[in-house]
């Protein structure tokens, strides 16, 4: 579905992504982690429009998107997610998520349909789709999932999930990994995970990509990465015995 070659991006010197190459399979859920300012969500950055890169190729279902501004890209079918939400807030919950139903897609849907395409996804994360839920009443999980909801609202065939998990407490990230391991199940979406938090994304990805530095370390499945020598030595450090059990607990 997704092919990444020689991703680069610099800003004046700084390298920030260095020649990243990967492949996304159809139906596939792929982890994207690595420490603080390894690149990752550059590579969200480069693959959504939002940033043009400095060489190399995206390629979606065989069509070169890189540097396509991030509204072309949207309607190509993809979409994503931001680490720190920013509804409308003047705007009920539904009315957030059917704007995005409305300008996220090609064929831009009627109202009656956007709305109706609003409250399915709304329906999906767990959120209220009447109208009178406001989204300035929200807490953090509840903002997390009004981030998913307007990012599926554009029927997607491929999701960018960047920090689902940040402000959660253990069980609604569990909940939420599970929730995200749930919409590629029922809606045969692709999704890219970035998360800092490795136990958790590792319960339910398919594969791994480790980064450092802007650059691919390790790629594999997750007990394959759990126990690269060197994933545990710039990122696991003294958790590595915490995310192999919760690998082999999954294998297991």
């Amino acid at each position: 579905m997704l092919t990444v070659t020689d991703l680069t991006k610099q800003f004046g010197g700084f390298t920030a992504v260095n020649r990243v190459a990967f492949e996304l399979q159809e139906g596939e859920l792929l982890g994207l982690i690595g420490p603080n300012g390894s690149g990752k969500s550059t590579i969200f950055n480069l693959i959504a429009g939002t940033l043009p890169p400095t060489a190399g190729s995206i390629l979606f279902r065989g069509r070169e998107i890189s540097g396509q501004n991030a509204s072309r890209v949207a309607h190509f079918g993809i979409a994503r997610t931001f680490q720190i939400p920013r509804p409308f807030r003047r705007l009920s919950i539904q009315e957030n998520v059917a704007l995005a139903a409305y300008y996220g897609q090609e064929a831009r849907p009627s109202r009656e349909q956007a709305f109706a395409q609003a409250k399915e996804a709304l329906e999906l994360v767990g959120l209220p789709a009447d109208s009178a839920a406001r989204a300035d009443g929200l807490g953090a999980a509840g903002l997390k999932k009004l981030e998913l909801a307007r990012a599926l609202a554009t029927r997607p065939q491929l999701l960018l999930a960047d920090e689902s998990l940040g402000g959660l407490d253990h069980a609604e990230m569990d909940q939420a990994a599970d929730m995200l391991a749930g919409i590629r199940d029922k809606r045969g979406i692709s999704i890219i995970w970035v998360e800092h938090i490795m136990g958790v994304l590792m319960r339910v990805v398919d594969r791994c990509i480790v980064l450092d530095h802007g650059e691919v370390i390790a790629a594999g499945r997750p007990d394959e990465v759990a126990h690269d020598r060197k994933v545990i030595e710039v990122y696991l450090g003294t958790d590595a015995g915490d995310v192999q059990a919760t690998v082999a607990a999954r294998t297991g």
